[in-house]
Formats: C-alpha cells, structure tokens, sequence
C-alpha cells in the first residue's frame, strides 16, 4: 500500500505548552489508523495541526508527498482530505441536505446529486430527515450527519474525532458499523478515539498517545493483545 500521510517529529504548542512532542507516524491507502490515549494526550491536536487548524513550531506533514506546511486549512478539503471534528459541529440553522450540500463546495456542481444520492443511501436516517433542521436532530444523526457532510467532499483521507463521544451505546455501534464499511468500500481513515475497544476492534495500526509523545504502536490486534493496553484503557 502506497504511504498517504507521513507525520515526522511534529511538535505543537499552545502558547508555552508543549503539547503534541515529536510526534511520528504514518496512514497507507485503504487503512484504518486510530490514535487513542487519555484526555489531553494530543490526539485531537494532532488531527487539527494535520487538517491546518493549528500551526506546528516544528516537523512535517506530506500528504500524498506534498508539505502541507502554510496550506490554508480550505485548500486542504480540494487535496483530498476532510476531517469531522470533535462535536460534530453541523449547521444548525441549516436543514440536513443544506449541510451535506455544503461539504460538496469543492466539488463540479454537476455531481452533487449522485453524491446525495451516495450519503443518503449509507445514512437512511439522513434521507428520512432531509428537510429538517440540523439542530432539532439527535446525537447520533448529528454525527451521521457530519460524516455525510465530509463524504460530499470525496476525500482521499477522512479524519475522524472521538466520532462515538457522548452518543449511546448502539449509536455507538452503528457509528463504528458505518466506518466499518467505508473501511471495507476503500476509504482511508485516521480515527481519533477514546473508545478504545471499538477503536482497535476497526484498526489496522494504532498508536497510543501520553502526555503529547507517543509511547507504543502495533496492529490494532497487537494493541488490543498488550498487557499495557488492557490495563490502561481496557479494564484488564
């Protein structure tokens, strides 16, 4: 499998906080990559420095071998790449065809029919609700709805934050069912979990994150096998 992204020595602070501290990895074509780790380990940073919502002090970000470094975070989406962010973050005073409609700004207005027609056969529920209010939907059709919204983009790589936070454990399985298949139609995807069952159950590479550095990595089987692992985020 080709290499897509390739994160080296990435180092993000907040003001004097040091907080994402050399990190690398790498995301080849058609894989699941998650990072998991505790609240405040660096994870979202992560996601929100490779999408350009935050600037790096040092290290690189290639995408498909190109530096991303200075890229405006929309000229990003055109490269192929979109991320769901962490609380979903829909139009609210939009209707729910409205919003997908709006993923599909980079994209030949010619193809945005075929490409509802696409969402809205992976997401029913978004079809059932097409005409209604983004902030009148629940959680869980929220997150679908933000995911749809993403798809609209064609991305070569979707980026994907704590999509399973605060939704109910079925929506939960249904979320991960979802990115399950788009894993299986060809998508590539780095995922940003605290769920850290579900997360290695769809991975095929892990990291896990402390403090900003990143401490083991492996096959998401690997992962889920260590002792180390299992204690700290799987109640062994």
């Amino acid at each position: 499998m080709s290499e897509m992204l390739k994160v080296s020595d990435l180092h993000v602070y907040y003001g004097s906080i040091h907080a994402v501290k050399g990190v690398s990895f790498e995301v080849h074509e058609g894989e699941v990559v998650t990072l998991i780790g505790a609240n405040g380990a660096g994870k979202s940073t992560i996601l929100n420095t490779v999408s350009g919502l935050l600037h790096p002090r040092s290290g690189s970000i290639l995408f498909h071998g190109k530096d991303l470094r200075g890229v405006p975070a929309h000229k990003l989406v055109g490269m192929g790449l979109a991320q769901v962010p962490e609380g979903r973050h829909v139009f609210l005073q939009m209707t729910v065809q409205e919003n997908l409609e709006m993923g599909a700004f980079s994209q030949p207005s010619s193809g945005i029919e075929a490409d509802l027609e696409s969402v809205y056969q992976r997401f029913p529920r978004l079809l059932e609700r097409r005409k209604q209010i983004a902030g009148t939907l629940s959680g869980g059709e929220q997150q679908m709805l933000a995911m749809g919204r993403a798809l609209m983009s064609h991305p070569k790589l979707l980026m994907l934050d704590e999509p399973s936070m605060g939704l109910a454990p079925i929506l939960v399985e249904q979320i991960f069912g979802i990115i399950r298949e788009l894993h299986a139609s060809g998508t590539t995807i780095l995922l940003v979990e605290q769920n850290a069952q579900a997360a290695l159950e769809v991975a095929d590479r892990a990291y896990v994150l402390e403090t900003g550095r990143i401490v083991l990595s492996g096959t998401g089987a690997e992962l889920m096998a260590s002792d180390q692992v299992q204690k700290a985020y799987l109640g062994g």
